[in-house]
């Protein structure tokens, strides 16, 4: 079972793992991309993350049709909210942890009793390099990645010796509509004409509206899958899966920097970010 499979992670990793054998049950919030998916011979249901009831008609219509099993979970639906945090709503905050964390956590839960039953199941948690190291005017991101991050740890600990295996990927930028999407949230949420950051939203805006790849370190959405397929196929999956070489540069300095020379370096990315606008 695969969450966000309109566009790009999801959409790969439903095709991909379908071709390679598979039985999967691709899931998207909008019907549209829903018949779309279905068009393309997915077996494709309707399930929004933000919404207990469709999670649970999703996961009860899966288990009909597989007779009550499931052996893998590939929590991937996300979106991304820019804005500085002190122009972040409640609202606008809420509403990046009920995607992003409430609703994954919810959808897990319903899913772990059944892979108890049959003593057997992989959870692989799509998380992202803002899980490890945060950037400035990704704050409700940041937030909801760091914390899967915390909670995934305490469920892979929580389920030791049940035969479940819970893995973290970690991305940095890959090839989606993942800007597409957060320029949407951030005119639907952010006021930025009225805000101190007003300036570098201008530049923020620029390039969430670019085209072409975010950075020279972009891969396409397949180096995530390589990762899934491996933890979902290796005996002893791994507990976290770097992708892309920010990702491994983040971890690293986290590792061995004290946090004010971290925060030096990610504010000097944030700064040559807006600069190369």
């Amino acid at each position: 079972m695969i969450t966000g499979c309109s566009s790009g992670i999801g959409y790969c990793a439903a095709h991909t793992l379908a071709k390679r054998g598979y039985r999967v049950f691709a899931t998207a919030r909008k019907d549209t991309d829903v018949q779309r998916l279905q068009a393309e011979g997915l077996e494709a249901l309707r399930l929004d993350l933000d919404d207990s009831l469709s999670i649970e008609r999703a996961v009860t219509e899966i288990l009909h049709r597989t007779n009550g099993t499931l052996d893998a979970l590939f929590n991937n639906g996300a979106y991304g909210q820019p804005g500085a945090v002190e122009d972040l709503r409640r609202d606008v905050l809420r509403a990046q942890f009920e995607t992003n964390l409430f609703g994954t956590i919810e959808l897990t839960n319903r899913v772990i009793p059944v892979m108890r039953r049959q003593g057997h199941g992989r959870i692989v948690q799509n998380s992202s390099v803002l899980g490890l190291a945060a950037l400035p005017y990704r704050g409700a991101y940041n937030a909801t990645k760091f914390a899967l991050e915390g909670i995934t740890d305490t469920l892979r600990l929580e389920l030791a010796g049940s035969g479940i295996h819970v893995s973290l990927i970690e991305p940095g930028p890959v090839k989606s509509r993942f800007r597409a999407n957060a320029y949407a949230a951030f005119q639907r949420n952010i006021d930025k004409e009225h805000s101190a950051h007003n300036q570098i939203y201008e530049a923020l805006e620029r390039r969430l509206t670019k085209q072409g790849p975010s950075t020279s370190f972009t891969l396409p959405p397949d180096a995530v899958v390589a990762k899934l397929i491996n933890a979902l196929e290796s005996p002893r999956p791994r507990i976290r899966y770097y992708v892309t070489k920010p990702t491994y540069f983040f971890a690293a300095l986290r590792r061995i920097l004290p946090y004010r020379a971290l925060d030096w370096v990610m504010q000097r990315v944030s700064a040559d970010e807006h600069k190369d606008q």
